[in-house]
């Protein structure tokens, strides 16, 4: 899908563009979304610039994702997708800025592009150029981030509240425990996807800081671009803050795991104790000898009974005195 947006009334406006059609040149960003050769041959006509394959996309140098090319800058990032899903995914995302025109590849729908794209519908500032968009881009992409983390931070902490102070008497440890773990490695995976993506924005910002060519960036862009590489770095901080703590909450949850399987496993022991006295005087009292005189006592089989009992109890008191149950 190809969408095109052009300043109009201090806003962009999406203008159609078929295949075999001219680009607007007043066009200031296009937006690839799983484009098609066609839609790739338009935009590459317009532009003069090549535009990178899916695979191209998903290479991990840094090369091979920050580069310059025929005056155009290529910057792809690694961006979150359905972070509020039970599947959370990251996505590449190429940006590319040539003649002060933004073009986005993506296969994928990552959340700050909508945004983005319903803010600059409603208002944009006189004379918005490529670099502009792609500034509100990042904007939203690092808040997204820090809007996800919020949540998972969050998530942790009301998971930890579950594991040292549980409310009440717990009732179906197995079920419970198991969906705590399971919460748990969904929180660590989210992080560690945000930390990925917040890694790659990270790079681009730095490499979009830089001068290239002798082409300096305007101050009011530049000082946004500090703060941009502040947050990235707080929040990648965070990040790996967030994911200490989902590892040590994990090693509480299995040291909890482990203390109740530990009692269960001491109070079969205490019973295997307990009543291992009882069935020695049955065993002895069940062996068919004739020369048994506690057979011909009338008192015998209550006699038996008592000192089945006796014999249990007195462990059990033993143990209680001494403070091992």
């Amino acid at each position: 899908m190809l969408s095109v947006f052009v300043p109009a009334n201090n806003a962009l406006k999406t203008v159609d563009a078929g295949i075999g059609e001219t680009l607007p040149q007043e066009a200031v960003w296009i937006d690839l979304v799983n484009p098609t050769p066609p839609e790739d041959k338009l935009v590459e006509k317009l532009l003069g610039v090549e535009i990178p394959t899916r695979e191209e996309m998903q290479e991990i140098e840094i090369s091979s994702r920050l580069y310059v090319e025929r005056s155009a800058r290529y910057m792809t990032a690694t961006l979150m997708c359905a972070a509020d899903s039970e599947a959370p995914r990251t996505t590449p995302v190429t940006f590319i800025l040539a003649g002060h025109r933004l073009v986005t590849v993506r296969y994928d729908h990552p959340r700050p592009f909508a945004l983005v794209e319903h803010k600059l519908a409603r208002y944009c500032t006189p004379g918005v150029t490529g670099e502009m968009v792609l500034m509100e881009l990042l904007d939203a992409v690092i808040d997204r981030c820090a809007d996800i983390l919020e949540r998972a931070g969050a998530d942790v902490d009301a998971v930890s509240r579950e594991i040292f102070e549980p409310e009440g008497t717990r009732t179906g440890h197995a079920k419970q425990y198991s969906n705590i773990l399971i919460t748990i490695g969904r929180k660590g995976d989210l992080t560690s996807k945000v930390r990925e993506s917040l890694v790659s924005i990270g790079r681009l910002v730095t490499f979009v800081a830089a001068e290239i060519d002798g082409v300096k960036w305007s101050k009011e862009i530049r000082e946004q671009l500090k703060t941009m590489q502040r947050d990235v770095q707080s929040l990648t901080d965070h990040a790996s803050y967030l994911s200490n703590k989902t590892t040590f909450v994990l090693d509480a949850m299995l040291g909890v795991v482990n203390l109740e399987q530990n009692n269960i496993i001491k109070l079969f022991s205490v019973m295997a104790v307990v009543l291992m006295p009882p069935t020695l005087i049955a065993s002895v009292y069940g062996m068919n000898f004739k020369a048994m005189p506690e057979l011909e006592w009338h008192l015998g089989y209550p006699m038996a009974l008592a000192l089945m009992v006796l014999a249990a109890v007195l462990p059990y008191l033993f143990f209680k005195w001494k403070k091992w149950l």
